[in-house]
């Protein structure tokens, strides 16, 4: 699927929602291919056939230009759990949340160990250890430090 698809979709089921949910609406191509952004005939054609053929809405053109095609829509509902899909292989996602451990610590004792002379606090700048806000706003301070050599050994 693409951004094609999703925005003939979402017009699609635009549609759907002036037409006040009803099981099958009729829709007018340049109408549909205005609203999506899609500039291509071709395009459009493809797209809607794809749609039509993964069961997200059933297609059948009418070859009637004043009549239009007719669409019907799935009501796909909703539920208060997620859906959980048994029968996933190794290349596929598994229903379960992914948890991944923070040792704030270690994060801690491998930024200091990293920085020159060894003490992290010596590398906080004196403004920010006494917790006071500035007397003025520095407007042009050398954040990236432009105006000199730069030290790649220094933690960012």
């Amino acid at each position: 699927m693409n951004p094609s698809h999703v925005s003939l979709y979402m017009t699609l089921f635009h549609f759907w929602n002036c037409s006040f949910f009803h099981s099958e609406f009729y829709i007018n191509r340049e109408e549909v291919m205005k609203l999506s952004k899609i500039g291509s005939t071709a395009t459009y054609h493809r797209c809607i056939k794809q749609l039509d053929h993964w069961d997200y809405v059933i297609y059948r053109p009418s070859h009637n230009p004043f009549k239009g095609s007719k669409i019907k829509m799935f009501n796909f509902g909703t539920s208060t759990e997620q859906v959980v899909n048994g029968n996933c292989d190794q290349n596929q996602t598994s229903g379960e949340q992914a948890l991944i451990g923070i040792k704030h610590k270690q994060t801690f004792k491998t930024i200091k160990n990293h920085g020159k002379g060894g003490n992290f606090k010596n590398k906080i700048p004196l403004a920010l250890q006494s917790r006071e806000k500035p007397s003025q706003p520095v407007q042009f301070r050398d954040n990236l430090k432009t105006g000199s050599e730069k030290d790649y050994g220094e933690p960012l």
